[in-house]
Protein backbone atom coordinates (compact mmCIF):
# COMPACT_ATOMS: atom_id res chain seq x y z
CA UNK A 1 0.00 0.00 0.00
CA UNK A 2 1.04 3.41 -1.26
CA UNK A 3 2.06 6.10 1.71
CA UNK A 4 -0.74 7.96 0.44
CA UNK A 5 -3.31 5.17 0.21
CA UNK A 6 -1.77 4.51 3.80
CA UNK A 7 -2.81 7.56 4.92
CA UNK A 8 -6.00 8.24 3.62
CA UNK A 9 -7.13 4.96 5.39
CA UNK A 10 -5.67 6.22 8.80
CA UNK A 11 -7.83 9.88 8.36
CA UNK A 12 -11.16 7.55 7.41
CA UNK A 13 -10.47 5.53 10.65
CA UNK A 14 -11.21 8.13 12.65
CA UNK A 15 -14.13 9.69 10.30
CA UNK A 16 -15.20 6.39 10.68
CA UNK A 17 -15.84 6.74 14.21
CA UNK A 18 -18.47 9.87 13.88
CA UNK A 19 -21.18 6.85 12.95
CA UNK A 20 -20.85 5.86 16.45
CA UNK A 21 -43.36 28.89 33.70
CA UNK A 22 -42.93 32.43 32.13
CA UNK A 23 -43.28 36.08 33.98
CA UNK A 24 -46.81 37.56 33.60
CA UNK A 25 -47.42 39.79 29.97
CA UNK A 26 -47.01 42.88 32.22
CA UNK A 27 -43.76 41.87 33.48
CA UNK A 28 -42.47 41.82 29.92
CA UNK A 29 -40.69 43.91 27.37
CA UNK A 30 -40.43 44.03 23.45
CA UNK A 31 -36.84 45.16 22.93
CA UNK A 32 -35.60 46.32 19.71
CA UNK A 33 -32.34 46.25 19.02
CA UNK A 34 -29.66 46.00 16.79
CA UNK A 35 -26.10 43.57 17.68
CA UNK A 36 -22.39 42.97 15.77
CA UNK A 37 -22.69 39.27 16.16
CA UNK A 38 -24.40 36.24 14.49
CA UNK A 39 -27.92 36.06 16.37
CA UNK A 40 -27.44 32.45 16.95
CA UNK A 41 -26.05 32.60 20.51
CA UNK A 42 -24.93 29.55 22.61
CA UNK A 43 -25.68 29.85 26.04
CA UNK A 44 -23.08 30.09 28.96
CA UNK A 45 -23.25 27.49 31.72
CA UNK A 46 -25.46 24.79 30.41
CA UNK A 47 -23.59 22.09 32.01
CA UNK A 48 -21.54 23.93 34.96
CA UNK A 49 -23.83 26.49 37.52
CA UNK A 50 -26.94 25.55 35.47
CA UNK A 51 -26.48 21.86 35.09
CA UNK A 52 -28.98 20.94 37.46
CA UNK A 53 -31.78 22.91 36.04
CA UNK A 54 -30.88 21.88 32.45
CA UNK A 55 -31.10 18.22 33.48
CA UNK A 56 -34.55 18.88 35.11
CA UNK A 57 -35.94 20.21 31.90
CA UNK A 58 -34.41 17.35 29.99
CA UNK A 59 -36.29 15.04 32.07
CA UNK A 60 -39.74 17.36 32.18
CA UNK A 61 -39.91 16.95 28.69
CA UNK A 62 -39.14 13.80 28.23
CA UNK A 63 -35.92 14.01 25.98
CA UNK A 64 -34.67 10.54 24.48
CA UNK A 65 -30.96 9.58 24.46
CA UNK A 66 -30.07 12.43 21.58
CA UNK A 67 -32.78 14.62 22.91
CA UNK A 68 -34.07 18.13 21.28
CA UNK A 69 -36.28 20.47 22.93
CA UNK A 70 -37.26 23.88 21.24
CA UNK A 71 -39.40 26.72 22.83
CA UNK A 72 -39.40 29.89 24.79
CA UNK A 73 -36.96 31.36 27.07
CA UNK A 74 -36.98 34.38 29.07
CA UNK A 75 -34.50 36.84 29.26
CA UNK A 76 -34.01 38.79 32.24
CA UNK A 77 -31.12 41.19 33.61
CA UNK A 78 -29.32 39.95 37.25
CA UNK A 79 -28.10 43.08 38.29
CA UNK A 80 -27.34 41.54 41.77
CA UNK A 81 -25.06 38.91 40.13
CA UNK A 82 -21.86 39.42 41.97
CA UNK A 83 -19.14 38.55 39.00
CA UNK A 84 -20.56 40.65 36.40
CA UNK A 85 -23.43 43.05 36.95
CA UNK A 86 -24.50 43.07 33.96
CA UNK A 87 -25.06 39.25 33.25
CA UNK A 88 -28.19 38.76 31.83
CA UNK A 89 -30.05 35.38 32.63
CA UNK A 90 -31.46 32.66 30.23
CA UNK A 91 -34.44 30.96 32.05
CA UNK A 92 -37.42 28.54 31.04
CA UNK A 93 -40.29 27.42 32.61
CA UNK A 94 -38.89 29.81 35.45
CA UNK A 95 -36.04 28.19 35.97
CA UNK A 96 -32.41 29.79 34.86
CA UNK A 97 -30.57 27.42 32.46
CA UNK A 98 -27.64 29.87 31.71
CA UNK A 99 -27.41 33.18 30.61
CA UNK A 100 -26.17 35.20 27.72
CA UNK A 101 -22.12 34.72 27.29
CA UNK A 102 -20.65 38.05 28.40
CA UNK A 103 -19.63 39.26 24.95
CA UNK A 104 -24.09 39.23 23.56
CA UNK A 105 -25.00 40.59 27.70
CA UNK A 106 -23.23 43.39 27.87
CA UNK A 107 -25.21 45.83 25.57
CA UNK A 108 -28.44 43.70 25.11
CA UNK A 109 -30.68 46.45 25.61
CA UNK A 110 -32.68 45.05 28.26
CA UNK A 111 -33.86 47.10 31.38
CA UNK A 112 -33.77 45.74 35.36
CA UNK A 113 -36.64 44.35 36.10
CA UNK A 114 -38.16 43.56 32.46
CA UNK A 115 -38.27 40.11 30.68
CA UNK A 116 -37.64 39.30 26.54
CA UNK A 117 -39.08 36.15 25.02
CA UNK A 118 -36.50 34.46 22.53
CA UNK A 119 -37.06 31.33 20.99
CA UNK A 120 -34.40 28.49 22.97
CA UNK A 121 -33.24 25.40 21.86
CA UNK A 122 -31.48 22.57 23.83
CA UNK A 123 -29.69 19.62 22.30
CA UNK A 124 -28.52 16.66 24.79
CA UNK A 125 -26.86 13.33 24.95
CA UNK A 126 -25.94 10.19 27.17
CA UNK A 127 -22.99 10.33 29.42
CA UNK A 128 -21.61 9.97 33.11
CA UNK A 129 -22.50 13.86 33.23
CA UNK A 130 -24.27 16.20 31.36
CA UNK A 131 -23.55 16.66 27.72
CA UNK A 132 -25.89 19.20 26.73
CA UNK A 133 -25.83 22.60 24.79
CA UNK A 134 -28.31 25.23 24.24
CA UNK A 135 -28.86 28.37 21.82
CA UNK A 136 -31.07 31.25 22.03
CA UNK A 137 -31.68 33.37 19.03
CA UNK A 138 -31.40 36.83 19.52
CA UNK A 139 -32.10 38.10 15.46
CA UNK A 140 -35.64 39.13 14.16
CA UNK A 141 -37.78 36.68 12.21
CA UNK A 142 -37.97 32.99 12.08
CA UNK A 143 -34.62 31.44 14.11
CA UNK A 144 -31.66 30.29 11.77
CA UNK A 145 -30.66 27.95 14.18
CA UNK A 146 -26.51 26.44 13.36
CA UNK A 147 -27.63 23.28 14.45
CA UNK A 148 -31.31 21.15 14.44
CA UNK A 149 -32.50 18.08 15.26
CA UNK A 150 -30.44 16.66 12.59
CA UNK A 151 -27.50 18.23 12.95
CA UNK A 152 -26.48 18.79 16.34
CA UNK A 153 -23.38 19.84 17.85
CA UNK A 154 -20.76 17.45 18.59
CA UNK A 155 -21.13 16.63 22.15
CA UNK A 156 -19.80 13.24 23.17
CA UNK A 157 -15.63 13.15 23.25
CA UNK A 158 -15.68 10.85 20.18
CA UNK A 159 -18.42 13.78 18.27
CA UNK A 160 -15.96 16.47 19.04
CA UNK A 161 -12.75 14.80 17.98
CA UNK A 162 -14.83 13.88 14.84
CA UNK A 163 -15.97 17.43 14.33
CA UNK A 164 -12.70 19.15 14.93
CA UNK A 165 -11.33 16.57 12.31
CA UNK A 166 -13.91 17.53 9.60
CA UNK A 167 -13.23 21.57 10.18
CA UNK A 168 -9.89 21.15 9.54
CA UNK A 169 -10.81 19.23 6.46
CA UNK A 170 -13.43 21.85 5.18
CA UNK A 171 -10.94 24.68 6.15
CA UNK A 172 -8.04 23.18 4.23
CA UNK A 173 -10.47 22.08 0.85
CA UNK A 174 -11.78 25.85 0.97
CA UNK A 175 -8.53 27.42 0.48
CA UNK A 176 -7.14 24.99 -2.10
CA UNK A 177 -10.65 25.99 -4.06
CA UNK A 178 -10.00 29.34 -3.76
CA UNK A 179 -6.63 29.75 -5.54
CA UNK A 180 -3.75 32.87 -4.87
CA UNK A 181 -1.64 33.05 -1.72
CA UNK A 182 -3.62 31.07 0.43
CA UNK A 183 -3.81 28.08 -1.87
CA UNK A 184 -0.22 28.16 -2.41
CA UNK A 185 0.66 28.22 1.32
CA UNK A 186 -1.62 25.36 2.34
CA UNK A 187 -0.19 23.32 -1.04
CA UNK A 188 3.23 23.65 0.59
CA UNK A 189 2.23 21.62 3.93
CA UNK A 190 0.55 18.92 1.71
CA UNK A 191 1.74 15.35 2.03
CA UNK A 192 0.35 13.02 -0.34
CA UNK A 193 -2.97 14.88 -0.89
CA UNK A 194 -3.53 15.04 2.56
CA UNK A 195 -2.66 18.53 4.73
CA UNK A 196 -0.65 18.33 7.96
CA UNK A 197 -3.20 19.61 9.81
CA UNK A 198 -5.51 16.84 9.05
CA UNK A 199 -3.18 14.43 10.75
CA UNK A 200 -3.58 15.06 14.44
CA UNK A 201 -6.97 13.32 14.90
CA UNK A 202 -5.08 10.04 12.87
CA UNK A 203 -2.02 10.56 15.47
CA UNK A 204 -4.25 10.65 18.09
CA UNK A 205 -6.04 7.32 17.03
CA UNK A 206 -3.00 5.51 16.17
CA UNK A 207 -1.43 6.14 19.63
CA UNK A 208 -4.90 5.41 21.51
CA UNK A 209 -5.00 1.96 19.48
CA UNK A 210 -0.80 1.25 20.67
CA UNK A 211 0.28 1.43 17.24
CA UNK A 212 3.26 3.55 18.05
CA UNK A 213 5.12 2.84 15.22
CA UNK A 214 2.84 4.02 12.65
CA UNK A 215 2.22 7.16 14.52
CA UNK A 216 5.65 7.75 14.35
CA UNK A 217 5.49 7.55 10.58
CA UNK A 218 2.18 10.18 10.58
CA UNK A 219 4.43 12.18 12.84
CA UNK A 220 7.77 12.53 10.68
CA UNK A 221 5.20 12.69 7.51
CA UNK A 222 3.82 16.08 9.45
CA UNK A 223 7.36 17.21 10.44
CA UNK A 224 8.38 17.41 7.03
CA UNK A 225 5.65 19.39 5.46
CA UNK A 226 5.06 21.54 8.65
CA UNK A 227 8.83 22.44 8.06
CA UNK A 228 8.37 23.47 4.30
CA UNK A 229 5.04 25.53 5.30
CA UNK A 230 7.25 27.56 8.05
CA UNK A 231 7.92 30.57 6.51
CA UNK A 232 11.00 31.73 8.08
CA UNK A 233 9.31 30.90 11.83
CA UNK A 234 9.18 27.63 14.02
CA UNK A 235 7.27 24.46 12.17
CA UNK A 236 4.06 23.79 13.93
CA UNK A 237 6.02 21.96 17.42
CA UNK A 238 2.78 19.67 18.07
CA UNK A 239 4.17 16.91 15.68
CA UNK A 240 7.34 17.52 16.93
CA UNK A 241 6.44 16.99 20.62
CA UNK A 242 4.35 13.84 19.75
CA UNK A 243 7.35 12.43 18.21
CA UNK A 244 8.97 12.67 20.92
CA UNK A 245 6.40 11.17 23.25
CA UNK A 246 6.32 7.96 20.87
CA UNK A 247 10.32 7.39 20.83
CA UNK A 248 9.70 7.76 25.07
CA UNK A 249 7.60 5.20 24.92
CA UNK A 250 9.45 3.03 22.35
CA UNK A 251 12.67 3.26 24.79
CA UNK A 252 14.57 5.08 21.84
CA UNK A 253 16.03 7.83 24.09
CA UNK A 254 18.90 9.02 20.92
CA UNK A 255 15.83 9.20 18.52
CA UNK A 256 14.03 11.04 20.67
CA UNK A 257 16.96 13.44 21.18
CA UNK A 258 17.10 13.54 17.83
CA UNK A 259 13.88 14.91 16.79
CA UNK A 260 14.05 17.77 19.24
CA UNK A 261 17.21 18.79 17.75
CA UNK A 262 15.77 18.85 14.64
CA UNK A 263 13.09 20.99 15.36
CA UNK A 264 15.44 23.43 16.96
CA UNK A 265 18.22 23.65 14.15
CA UNK A 266 15.41 24.66 11.49
CA UNK A 267 13.57 27.44 14.30
CA UNK A 268 14.83 30.86 14.55
CA UNK A 269 17.19 31.30 17.70
CA UNK A 270 14.29 34.25 19.19
CA UNK A 271 11.83 31.66 18.79
CA UNK A 272 13.54 28.51 20.62
CA UNK A 273 14.01 29.80 24.52
CA UNK A 274 11.11 29.10 26.06
CA UNK A 275 9.42 26.13 24.19
CA UNK A 276 8.37 22.94 25.77
CA UNK A 277 10.77 21.47 22.90
CA UNK A 278 13.82 23.29 24.43
CA UNK A 279 12.37 22.48 28.11
CA UNK A 280 12.23 18.64 27.17
CA UNK A 281 15.57 18.31 25.09
CA UNK A 282 17.47 20.66 27.99
CA UNK A 283 16.38 17.93 30.76
CA UNK A 284 17.72 14.62 28.41
CA UNK A 285 20.58 16.35 27.46
CA UNK A 286 20.62 16.90 31.45
CA UNK A 287 20.69 12.98 32.65
CA UNK A 288 22.21 11.97 29.28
Amino acid sequence: MGIGSWLREAIGRVQSTQAETAPPASARSVVTFSIGFHPCVEVAGTTTFAAGAVAALAHRKGLAERGYFEGQAQLQRQPENPIDPKAVAVLVDGEQVGCLPSYAAKDFPLPVGASHPVPYQLHVAPGKKLLAKAYVWLGEGKPEWAHTRDNPPALTTKEQINDSHNQKTAMVREALSEGGARAQQFRRGMVDGVHYLELVEPIKQLKREGRLNEALVLCYKAIEAAERDRDGREPAPWYTEQAAIVHRKLGQKDEEIAVLKRWMNITPKSRRAGSKIAERLAKLEDVK
